[in-house]
């Protein structure tokens, strides 16, 4: 029997939480063992990753435990990519090593691929956690501890209007690599269209996108874990800030529009995310790294000027159009 689900785990140096990620994962898969599988991708940890890998494995026998070490750390999306280009079933799921998860999940993912043969992309809602306050966080957008406001249980809606109202409300939900599950043949075509996602941080926007694009989505109404804010990997590079405001975010809007997004929905994104930049990130970066914060963010200058161009002629057609169609009235209603 093929396996349907590949449940992923990429790691690197955090053994106690991974042996937690394991231990909730033994009691949730139960049940499911025949359509399951798992991969655990150790980035060239140098802690005792690799003696909790091995005592699961022991422990997990009757299921398919897949390991991978890397020969040295590649980064974290390098880890996550190489998950994903690396599984054979029809879904993956690349869970992160410290989410809070529910057990329901794996029967809900489940039935849904089960259930919905078309199905491309499936997000699972969740609620988000401050690490340091331990206070709810959600986004501006919405309303409530709930990431995503867009309920599509039934798979019906188009995958393309569901994904834009997703990434317009928030990006940082649809980068939350927990609560994704990607059909594989999918992912991997995304992968090969765009060679260097591996170099940017909201590549994951991207290759939802390009699912979403392909299938019909699933967007769960109830929540099915949590999302502890303010120890995302990239918070530890210097430029981070930075390079994803002025940088990452275009690229992947851009590449949004290449593999069929509309010109006007990508081109309100670029506006959208440059009313939301921080100045204070940019004149922090000039001041510590003048010439690459220049290189960085004049592009990024030219880009959302060009797309304000390009809404604005938008609109002054459409006015002209419907002006036409105003006066062609008139004309036919005249006696």
């Amino acid at each position: 029997m093929n396996k349907l689900l590949t449940i992923a785990i990429p790691t690197y140096n955090r053994a106690e939480l991974l042996d937690k990620q394991l231990a909730w994962l033994a009691q949730a898969i139960k049940g499911f063992e025949s359509d399951c599988e798992i991969l655990v991708s150790d980035n060239c940890s140098t802690d005792h990753t690799q003696d909790i890998i091995k005592k699961w494995q022991n422990i997990l026998s009757n299921i398919t435990f897949k390991s991978n070490k890397n020969a040295k750390n590649l980064g974290v999306v390098k880890n996550i990519i190489y998950c994903l280009n690396s599984t054979k079933t029809k879904y993956i799921w690349t869970i992160g090593d410290d989410d809070p998860i529910q057990d329901r999940a794996i029967n809900y993912i489940i039935n849904k691929i089960k259930q919905h043969e078309n199905l491309s992309l499936l997000f699972l809602n969740f609620s988000g956690r401050n690490k340091i306050t331990g206070e709810p966080v959600h986004p501006p957008t919405i309303v409530g501890n709930r990431w995503f406001d867009a309920d599509s249980e039934d798979a019906s809606s188009d995958g393309k209007t569901i994904f834009e109202h997703c990434f317009s409300k928030s990006v940082g939900a649809v980068i939350f690599l927990t609560a994704t599950v990607y059909r594989t043949d999918l992912v991997k075509r995304a992968l090969q269209h765009w060679q260097d996602a591996e170099n940017n941080w909201i590549s994951l926007a991207y290759l939802a996108g390009y699912c979403a694009a392909n299938g019909s989505v699933i967007v769960t109404k109830e929540t099915y874990l949590e999302c502890i804010v303010g120890v995302s990997y990239w918070q530890k590079e210097p430029k981070s800030a930075l390079l994803m405001q002025y940088k990452h975010i275009p690229e992947v809007i851009l590449k949004l529009e290449e593999i069929g997004y509309s010109k006007r929905f990508c081109r309100q994104m670029l506006l959208q995310n440059g009313r939301q930049v921080d100045l204070k990130v940019f004149l922090g970066a000039l001041r510590r790294w003048p010439m690459s914060a220049i290189k960085i963010v004049i592009p990024f200058l030219a880009l959302v000027s060009l797309s304000a161009f390009d809404v604005m002629i938008s609109r002054e057609l459409k006015l002209a159009e419907l002006s036409e169609v105003s006066s062609r009235e008139v004309r036919i209603e005249k006696p």
